[in-house]
């Protein structure tokens, strides 16, 4: 089965088109605001856009203005950052809850939820109520209950946002493990969830897709300030100018460009951080990439200190963050080697 949409939403500002391949998961990035969650309300059925078309396997789900499936006949399940689980029934029975209420027996709706619950390795817990489980163990029963209705779309709004940092990895585990060769779209902020995750990445920003592509290619080259942000790489934006890139303020940084880009293209320059190296007077010598700016803020990075201005970023020792003193608002030179800037379309 795969998915088809096209929807705009005027208040929110929200025009997208994207599509999810049979058994694909795609991940949806973006900073707050996005837009990430109104297109899974969009696709759930919660949110109605003003206007756009949705397929789900071949049925459409709204071809707006005329048609508009309600959400609880679209095959459509969708897990927020709350488990949201009905406080009065055992676990067995919440997981229970969508086989019931889509027509099963009572039995057979058990007979799923033991299913279900033993895939998310929660079978201990059926007997308990809600207000019994840790948040980690909450939303591993939302994730099963969500599977239990056996949904042709699976959709996960931020599905790890409220836990405990210690269960995470153990939630990525077995998240991996159920949504393997099922459709599914995860909203996220973490990289990792897109990393381990999700066969193909949309980048959201300001309602609109800024990039998308198979999760390492975007992660390795991306075309969007955040998608940099998450692989932890700098960006500049503006057009091809003689194997260089122009952004709007004028500054001009040297790289390699593969393939080579005709001038006044779109294109973008990307740098990883410990290629930069920070100094207090612009240098001279060979051909490098100097920026003068000034230290917006400092913040601990593994072994180094990340010092962030506000366009760029470079790591550091910290040997060096007190050779130059270096503390929000002191002047300083940001410089890159040609040679570890990588140019290409944007």
């Amino acid at each position: 089965m795969s998915l088809e949409l096209t929807a705009t939403i005027d208040n929110r500002d929200l025009d997208i088109s994207f599509s999810v391949a049979d058994g694909e998961t795609l991940a949806i990035l973006g900073p707050n605001g996005a837009g990430k969650s109104s297109a899974l309300g969009v696709i759930a059925g919660i949110v109605h856009p003003d206007s756009g078309r949705a397929s789900l396997d071949g049925e459409t789900l709204f071809d707006l203005p005329a048609e508009w499936r309600p959400a609880h006949a679209r095959g459509t399940a969708l897990m927020a950052q709350d488990p949201l689980l009905f406080p009065h029934l055992t676990v067995l029975d919440n997981v229970g809850f969508g086989p019931r209420s889509l027509g099963k027996s009572r039995r057979e709706s058990r007979e799923l939820a033991r299913h279900w619950l033993a895939e998310v390795d929660a079978s201990e817990l059926a007997a308990r109520k809600p207000s019994q489980l840790s948040g980690g163990q909450a939303q591993r029963i939302a994730v099963a209950r969500a599977l239990a209705a056996e949904p042709r779309l699976l959709l996960l709004d931020e599905p790890m946002a409220a836990l405990d940092i210690t269960v995470v990895p153990a939630m990525r585990q077995m998240l991996k493990r159920v949504l393997a060769d099922r459709s599914a779209i995860i909203v996220t902020h973490d990289v990792l969830d897109a990393v381990l995750l999700a066969d193909r990445v949309v980048v959201m920003e300001s309602g609109r897709i800024v990039e998308e592509g198979a999760t390492k290619e975007v992660l390795a080259r991306p075309r969007s300030q955040f998608g940099a942000g998450i692989a932890g790489l700098n960006l500049m934006r503006g057009l091809a100018a003689g194997g260089a890139v122009r952004t709007p303020s004028g500054t001009t940084i040297e790289g390699l460009s593969e393939p080579p880009i005709a001038d006044d293209e779109p294109a973008v320059a990307v740098f990883n951080p410990s290629s930069v190296a920070v100094y207090l007077t612009r240098p001279v010598g060979s051909p490098r990439n100097a920026f003068a700016t000034k230290v917006l803020e400092l913040e601990p990075h593994g072994s180094q200190v990340r010092v962030r201005t506000e366009e760029l970023s470079a790591d550091v020792t910290v040997p060096v963050v007190a050779e130059l003193d270096l503390m929000p608002g002191k002047e300083i030179f940001l410089v890159v080697k040609a040679s570890e800037v990588a140019i290409y379309p944007a």
